[in-house]
């Protein structure tokens, strides 16, 4: 069973019933497995609120016609290392690791290799999609703008999404060197898991409607909104806010998808904007070859000196906790999860029932 409150599912039980779920939806049986690889990716690497956690509302938008499951991507090239991306309003988890595909044929040949996304959807952990590089000797990036829960610095409205970053960098003998982050002071799904498991928020997470600071974990659903890393002025808020806005004028303006107060919300009951700048959701996905700066076994080397060092940083007196290289806590989790399987929290468990009820389904994740 697992911990009190949660149920543990193995992966290839859980991986089975979500590819199956993606193909009762209409998805081509490679979509279904590369959305089903995205999602099990964040929950083995710990990343539950991005995980099965978010398939139900997947479903949801789907049956409203708002993620097209059937997509015909249209990839399109103005420069030899750049293309531009229409997803046809597909679901990012499968555009954003085609694209990446993009990138990185791009930078096997050229060196670099960059792919700008519109007309898509949530794109789940940008981990994922970063990843991907690594496979091929290369660094990884990616970001995605999304559903404006984030108010900008001095602001008291939602103007931005929680708009995360990451980028992968292949190292040697040491495991590679992932920062996967949001630019808002917490992801929105670490909401969602608090709500869930009736905790209350830290300070400095969330602002009421009125510009106080909001412990409770449903801040947002009674007109709150999220504040950016930094949280506020003291704490350097002008930096997360600036973070942010370069996500999203990467992937939103200079993709041609939306932006801003614009970017059409996650939630299936809430409908988009009138007289929208752009199409969709956007994600920016890219790679560089390390051989085109450096040998590449030098430079590993040097990245294993690197974290080695880093992990070996003074802490101070008292303190038995010791410096974590971005990445670690995931990994380890990856490892412990894909033996010891999966926690779902009794909230998640339940509404993955309900999906293979409303389905009809014939396989389980038990």
């Amino acid at each position: 069973m697992g911990a009190p409150g949660f149920t543990t599912v193995k992966e290839l039980d859980l991986r089975n019933f979500v590819t199956e779920v993606f193909l009762a939806k209409g998805f081509s049986v490679e979509n279904a497995a590369t959305a089903s690889d995205v999602l099990l990716l964040a929950d083995l690497r710990g990343i539950d609120s991005h995980g099965v956690a978010r398939l139900s509302g997947y479903l949801r938008l789907i049956d409203a016609g708002r993620i097209n499951p059937n997509p015909n991507f249209q990839l399109t090239h103005r420069k030899k290392t750049i293309a531009a991306l229409d997803a046809d309003g597909s679901i990012g988890l499968i555009s954003a690791p085609f694209a990446m595909k993009a990138a990185i044929e791009m930078g096997s040949e050229y060196g670099s290799g960059w792919v700008g996304i519109s007309n898509s959807n949530h794109f789940g952990i940008a981990a994922y999609h970063a990843m991907m590089a690594l496979e091929n000797k290369m660094i990884g990036f990616s970001m995605t703008n999304a559903s404006p829960l984030v108010t900008p610095a001095r602001g008291s409205e939602r103007m931005l999404g929680t708009n995360p970053i990451c980028v992968a960098v292949p190292a040697g003998k040491k495991p590679a060197f992932v920062l996967d982050m949001a630019t808002s002071a917490a992801a929105n799904g670490k909401l969602e898991i608090a709500e869930r498991l009736g905790k209350e928020l830290p300070e400095g997470w969330v602002m009421d409607k009125n510009g106080q600071s909001d412990r409770n974990p449903s801040g947002l659903k009674n007109g709150g909104m999220l504040l950016p890393l930094g949280s506020d002025a003291e704490h350097g808020a002008h930096k997360g806010y600036g973070l942010g806005s370069w996500v999203d004028i990467f992937s939103g303006v200079l993709t041609g998808a939306n932006f801003g107060p614009w970017v059409p919300p996650f939630v299936s009951f809430l409908q988009p904007l009138p007289n929208l700048p752009g199409k969709g959701l956007g994600h920016f996905v890219g790679c560089w070859e390390v051989d085109g700066f450096r040998d590449y076994n030098d430079f590993t080397a040097n990245m294993d000196l690197w974290i080695d060092r880093f992990e070996n940083t003074k802490t101070p007196d008292g303190s038995s906790l010791p410096v974590i290289i971005p990445g670690t806590p995931e990994r380890l989790a990856h490892e412990e999860r894909k033996t010891a399987g999966i926690p779902l929290v009794e909230a998640v468990y339940q509404d993955l029932h309900q999906i293979r009820t409303q389905l009809q389904l014939s396989q389980n994740f038990e």
